[in-house]
């Protein structure tokens, strides 16, 4: 994916999105960074065990959580929502945020089911470029004893044959509005695959 322009805003008035953070300073800092980029409808969790809760309740475009919680984890969350067959939840885009990325929370994080992984200090600007690169991709969900969440390879094949591309009708794609010069959100997506952001 090329860079956004530094000057790229970012409107996400009609995206629903769920924090997930039981670090008072770390939520505070989320809520700041996404409602500058225009979310209004927002939900906050401060355990695993009630973002579950919610996720039963609203349908949610993104999530953001972090992937160390006291009692839980993001990872556990993350694992938790894609095998929990609630639709369209069950799909939303996932990235979560740690202080440590090496390389086994990397895979943890690629295991588990999340799109992306994303290191503290959060930076606005690595952020918005993952939600905009989530926004465009397309990989197909894999559902399998072992694993359930986006394709893990690096290659752009669209969905499975006979399953639907929710992102594409009804999904992130749909609600977000990228405004700069030369990026629109329905540019050509890019190919993806996990990574940190530093």
């Amino acid at each position: 994916m090329g860079e956004l322009n530094p000057h790229a805003s970012i409107n996400l008035e009609q995206a629903s999105v769920m924090l997930v953070d039981d670090n008072p300073e770390g939520m505070a800092i989320l809520v700041q960074i996404i409602t500058a980029f225009g979310v209004k409808l927002l939900q906050r969790a401060t355990t695993a065990e009630m973002a579950e809760k919610l996720s039963g309740t609203v349908p949610l475009d993104l999530v953001l959580a972090s992937a160390t919680l006291r009692v839980s984890s993001g990872y556990d969350f993350t694992s938790w929502l894609r095998r929990s067959n609630l639709k369209p939840n069950a799909y939303a885009p996932v990235i979560l945020v740690s202080g440590h990325t090496v390389l086994s929370d990397v895979q943890k994080a690629r295991d588990c089911g999340a799109n992306y992984i994303v290191t503290k200090p959060l930076s606005p600007s690595v952020l918005l470029e993952r939600i905009v690169w989530v926004a465009r991709e397309k990989r197909p969900f894999v559902s399998s004893d072992g694993y359930v969440g986006p394709e893990r390879r690096f290659h752009d094949l669209g969905p499975a044959p006979g399953q639907p591309d929710r992102r594409r009708d009804e999904g992130l794609e749909a609600v977000i509005d990228v405004v700069a010069p030369n990026l629109r959100a329905q540019d050509s997506p890019s190919d993806s695959m996990m990574e940190t952001a530093e």
